[in-house]
């Protein structure tokens, strides 16, 4: 199954039909596969080469297989002992990216937004109909996810307990919505012109909807990561919520390779890994890229799109990642929402800065989150031995998971 294609409905049903039958089929090769016996979490093991490790070991006779594979967050995946197979020339674009301040220069340069740099580059390997139609595929499975979030109700799997909110939260803003599509759903919130106090609701609702989602094995976009997927929904929807006019596809394509360029700086530079990071890695990071696409839709000039993910960034510096139970639940979605807020914040004091007169720039924010992330104890990226993770007390059954 794709990620991308199966059906969202029906991946309990597949879980569960892998559970009772105890097998898996590939390319017609039926293979004895029991969850509950061939899955082995070695909570206290720590790879040398990442954090989050998996070892795939078959069995034929005699014949033993082992491969092992580091997830390198936001769906990189790397295998132990690969050297990137034959060495291919590689395609360099007109204006190669791997710090804010190349950004900066290339703008200054050009004349353009961070987002025309980026387009620019982008066209080395694709071109504008190929970026638009996928700026559409992504905007429509956030939606779908976010429509998803504010209609299932229930608990959550996994054992823990917890109960979604989204859809309450969702009642409470619009207590008569009929409709379930996600247009109909800003249309009417753009229609009621709620006040202030409300547009937090709004966002929380959205951003915790989305992880909500992720958490019940949904469709999600990893922005950066599934953890934070959350964020920038979230943040795109506020604009179409509560901006003067409904956005636009420019302006989504806009928000879309301006948010990914910040992404890829901490990536090169940092880690979009919770495992490696802490949670500055993933909420941060979304935070910072959801900052950087609203300033630059709204407007902001190029240095000030850097300010915004500067800021964003600077106020999630040190966030450890405990989840509870191991799984991205409990603090998790909470922070979805509370990324996406510091984001709005972020824009909004970014349009009021001069950012010559900015104190600390977005490679130095960088720059700090990396080494916070070394010195960071294993015991707060996502390993569950430390912080909140071990203050509640577990359902049995999770404790020795």
């Amino acid at each position: 199954m794709e990620p991308e294609t199966v059906p969202v409905d029906s991946v309990p049903d597949l879980i569960e039909a892998l559970r009772t039958r105890k097998e898996i089929d590939v390319d017609g090769v039926v293979i004895p596969f029991d969850p509950a016996v061939d899955i082995h979490l070695c909570r206290t093991e720590r790879h040398p080469g990442h954090a989050n490790t998996m070892r795939c070991v078959a069995t034929a006779g005699a014949e033993t297989l082992e491969r092992t594979y580091f997830s390198l967050g936001g769906g990189f995946i790397a295998a132990a002992g690969d050297d990137g197979g034959e060495d291919l020339p590689r395609a360099i674009p007109p204006r190669p990216v791997r710090s804010g301040e190349d950004l900066l220069r290339w703008c200054d340069e050009t004349g353009w937004d961070i987002a025309d740099v980026v387009r620019d580059n982008e066209r080395t390997w694709h071109d504008d109909a190929w970026m638009e139609a996928e700026a559409r595929k992504i905007w429509a499975v956030m939606r779908e996810a976010a429509r998803r979030g504010c209609r299932i109700e229930g608990e959550l799997p996994g054992g823990l307990g917890v109960s979604r909110r989204a859809p309450g939260l969702l009642r409470d803003i619009v207590p008569d919505l009929q409709r379930e599509d996600i247009a109909h759903l800003v249309q009417t919130i753009r229609d009621a012109k709620l006040p202030f106090a409300q547009l937090v609701r709004v966002v929380s609702c959205f951003a915790i909807a989305v992880n909500e989602e992720n958490a019940a094995m949904g469709r999600v976009v990893t922005a950066p990561t599934n953890g934070a997927a959350g964020v920038i929904p979230a943040v795109l929807l506020y604009r179409a919520c509560f901006g003067e006019e409904p956005l636009t596809e420019d302006q989504l394509l806009r928000f879309l390779l301006t948010a990914g360029q910040i992404g890829a700086l901490f990536q090169q530079n940092a880690t979009i890994s919770a495992a490696m990071g802490g949670c500055q890695a993933e909420i941060g990071v979304s935070s910072a890229m959801a900052a950087a696409g609203l300033a630059e839709m709204c407007g902001a000039t190029p240095g000030q799109v850097l300010v915004a993910a500067e800021i964003a960034m600077e106020h999630h510096l040190g966030m450890t990642c405990d989840p509870v139970g191991g799984l991205v639940q409990i603090p998790c979605i909470e922070r979805n929402a509370m990324g996406a807020i510091k984001a709005i914040a972020a824009a909004t004091l970014a349009e009021q800065t001069d950012p010559a007169r900015a104190r600390v720039t977005l490679d130095e924010v960088i720059e700090a989150m990396w080494d916070t992330a070394e010195q960071m104890s294993d015991r707060y990226k996502e390993t569950a031995l430390g912080g909140l993770a071990i203050k509640l007390k577990l359902p049995v059954g999770l404790v020795d998971c």
